[in-house]
């Protein structure tokens, strides 16, 4: 996978936190928890990001804000080390830096799409999207749950072995993505003031 390609599939990691919902001590079933993130429409997070990648000395860290709408808009704004916003609105992604666009159809990645639907899936609430792309294996209660998701599509696991994502009630809290051949990355989310009125604000 190169350059931009593998750099949206990484990104297009971007999940976002809601409001908080009451705790259970009993166990998820996927189900359960999909009703439960259903019911969210928007959210809005910080995060901070870290990656190991083969070939660079040390982690690379960045840091910045998420936004979620549904259905279908993900935005990721890059704040440090520097400046860039991603955006995937339907099927287009777009990327900017500083007076540079750029502009994709994720159709043409299949490894990102199948990642696309994989995020509608988890955060509308749509188990059946959500298998169609990944094996998935969901443990814990509303208090800490973890779920795996491994990729079907042969080309996808080629470049990514796994991604888990840890959350409580329906707040995400964090993402790992491990790759093939080592490089991996963890991004924490600390939950923001609802995204609705930003992203409203915007139009």
């Amino acid at each position: 996978m190169k350059g931009l390609d593998r750099r949206a599939l990484l990104m297009a990691m971007a999940l976002a936190s809601g409001t908080a919902m009451p705790l259970h001590a009993q166990s998820l079933d996927l189900e359960a928890l999909m009703r439960r993130m259903a019911a969210r429409k928007s959210g809005q997070a910080r995060f901070t990001e870290e990656r190991v990648v083969g070939g660079i000395d040390g982690p690379l860290r960045s840091s910045g804000t998420l936004s979620f709408a549904a259905p279908d808009r993900f935005e990721r704004r890059n704040l440090q080390p520097v400046q860039e916003t991603m955006l995937i609105q339907g099927r287009t992604l777009v990327l900017r830096r500083g007076t540079r666009t750029r502009q994709m159809d994720v159709d043409a990645v299949p490894e990102l799409g199948a990642l696309l639907e994989a995020l509608r899936g988890t955060l509308t609430g749509d188990a059946a999207r959500l298998q169609q792309h990944f094996r998935t294996q969901l443990t814990g209660t509303d208090a800490k749950w973890v779920l795996l998701l491994e990729p079907l599509d042969a080309r996808l696991r080629q470049q990514l072995a796994q991604i888990e994502v840890v959350g409580r009630a329906i707040d995400v809290h964090s993402i790992a993505l491990q790759m093939r051949g080592g490089d991996r990355s963890l991004m924490l989310l600390e939950p923001m003031a609802d995204a609705a009125e930003t992203i409203d604000a915007k139009r």
